[in-house]
């Protein structure tokens, strides 16, 4: 029997905070737990986006982290990572179909309707996979 991934959905409902922004934030918290985190992102200008935000997002402390750079304790890539040990953040517009590859999935829903009208076809794609996602009101 396949071990049950954990699917989890953080919805921005009333802050305009992006993606990319709680998505560092997210990562500062579970690296904390000495996770190793994957942003799984086919968008080269997004990995830019992101790499560059990682940066500059906290004066005090520095994530490491790097693009396609597997060692890295954040690795930003277009692939989906080599072993399931990895959590990972979807940045692309499709929910993962391999979920059982992974233990942890995280989809970050900005706050506009076109964002929330992707997650609720993530969610319900996940949800006809099997798995039953939580979701984080924010």
């Amino acid at each position: 029997m396949l071990n049950q991934p954990q699917i989890s959905f953080y919805l921005f409902e009333r802050s305009n905070e992006r993606q990319v922004d709680s998505a560092c934030r997210l990562c500062r918290k579970i690296l904390a737990q000495h996770a190793k985190i994957w942003w799984y992102c086919s968008d080269t200008a997004q990995q830019t986006e992101l790499d560059e935000r990682l940066w500059s997002f906290e004066a005090t402390s520095f994530i490491p982290h790097g693009i396609g750079q597997i060692d890295a304790a954040v690795c930003i890539s277009e692939q989906l990572p080599p072993s399931s040990d990895w959590i990972v953040f979807n940045f692309n517009n499709h929910a993962l179909e391999a979920v059982h590859d992974f233990s942890h999935i995280i989809e970050i829903v900005e706050n506009n309707e076109a964002a929330k009208q992707l997650g609720r076809e993530k969610f319900k794609r996940y949800r006809s996979l099997g798995i039953e996602p939580r979701t984080f009101k924010l």
